[in-house]
């Protein structure tokens, strides 16, 4: 009898594996994902929010995706494989093929930087993803640019979004938002992943938002590797065993951001300033990330207070009390401290945990008790993931540079 539960306990556990993704059958109304690449049918998404993949491999012996609790794929007569996911969050996720055990990119949907390398995604259309939609409304420019950095003596890549006004005007001058992207992702990451420049299209059409200029850079890649194109990795952007710790001038944890910091202040933003229109001054300057490039903007913004004047920290800690050395000064500098995560990340140890400076909610209402303007957003029904961050900018942007 032992035996016979044992084995039992042991095919019970197999299929709860095995079959997670398909405890229910799928709900048959798929559509081709609008991450796909021009004319390809797969991925589809469903209104279950579950993705199913089509890959056409008739010589391998087994294919399979990234996603946990997905679905066994099988193979049909014709020599392509099919599997689904279980229910995803809405949004963006990226995520690899594995065809005999070798992890590659699906052929069928667009590339995009993240973990590390050049990879598929799929986008599981979110019910709010109108702020986010192309429309009929001025469009401003995702302008590539390439500039010389003397303090890394390197020739580097950024972007910078100008608002749909720019050309039309050529005396007029704006605000700039320094927005930086997430560890393993690059410069592209919120023109492409996040739609920064649509984002801010629609908030001005809606006259929701004063226009400002955007300003993107390369902000290291922990995961190893480095950035594309000429762009050559600041040294020590990425792990460090030297770190101050949380809170720190040299990093966040186990990272370490002063040669970043170097570059952004002492060339990126001066060349900004010296190629685009902007109101070079520390009122009409901001800085905001996600995860990382949360934790880049705390370090940096709280060792520059001359420099910036609004903080954005979406996914990537938060500023406590004790984090502000001359509260008086921080109070007069500092117009705005917004911090942000998805609902599905508070309480975990990503949040409370692993040098993230506790609390972030809890830190928020302290600032506000000492008389600073600091605003907490919590992204519904989303985690460490790019819909959070996109819902985080759509909340920030509109309340920079007030008068």
């Amino acid at each position: 009898m032992k035996v016979e539960l044992s084995l039992l306990a042991l095919a019970s556990i197999l299929c709860g594996r095995l079959c997670a993704a398909e405890d229910n059958a799928p709900t048959d109304d798929w559509k081709p994902a609008p991450s796909n690449q021009e004319g390809k049918q797969y991925p589809q998404v469903n209104s279950e929010g579950r993705v199913k993949f089509r890959i056409v491999a008739p010589r391998a012996q087994s294919v399979g995706v990234s996603f946990r609790d997905s679905s066994p794929f099988t193979k049909g007569d014709d020599g392509a494989w099919t599997g689904y996911t279980r229910p995803l969050d809405e949004g963006f996720h990226y995520y690899t093929i594995n065809i005999d055990g070798a992890d590659v990119p699906d052929p069928n949907s667009h590339y995009f930087y993240g973990a590390g390398r050049w990879g598929s995604a799929v986008e599981v259309p979110a019910k709010d993803a109108d702020f986010y939609a192309l429309k009929n409304v001025p469009h401003g420019q995702l302008r590539e640019i390439h500039y010389f950095a003397k303090s890394s003596n390197t020739n580097r890549h950024a972007f910078v979004y100008t608002p749909p006004e720019y050309d039309k005007d050529a005396t007029k001058r704006y605000p700039v938002l320094y927005l930086q992207h997430g560890a393993g992702e690059d410069e592209t990451g919120w023109g492409r992943q996040g739609y920064a420049g649509i984002i801010m299209d629609n908030l001005i059409a809606d006259g929701k938002t004063k226009p400002f200029i955007i300003a993107m850079e390369f902000g290291g890649n922990p995961f190893g590797g480095g950035p594309r194109r000429t762009n050559a990795a600041p040294a020590g952007a990425g792990p460090t065993n030297t770190a101050s710790g949380p809170g720190g001038r040299g990093g966040f944890g186990n990272f370490n951001f002063s040669a970043f910091e170097k570059v952004l202040i002492d060339d990126f933003i001066p060349s900004v300033d010296a190629n685009f229109r902007t109101i070079a001054d520390q009122h009409h300057r901001a800085m905001a990330g996600l995860s990382m490039g949360g934790m880049q903007t705390r370090t940096i913004t709280l060792a520059h207070l001359d420099t910036f004047s609004h903080i954005g920290v979406f996914s990537g800690g938060s500023i406590a009390v004790t984090n502000i050395t001359d509260m008086a000064k921080f109070k007069e500098q500092v117009k705005l401290v917004f911090v942000s995560y998805g609902s599905r990340e508070l309480g975990t140890n990503r949040v409370g945990g692993r040098g993230f400076g506790g609390d972030p909610k809890v830190n928020v209402a302290a600032l506000k008790e000492a008389g600073i303007n600091s605003v907490f957003y919590e992204s519904p029904n989303t985690a460490h993931e790019w819909q959070s961050w996109r819902r985080s900018l759509h909340e920030f942007a509109p309340l920079l540079f007030k008068d």
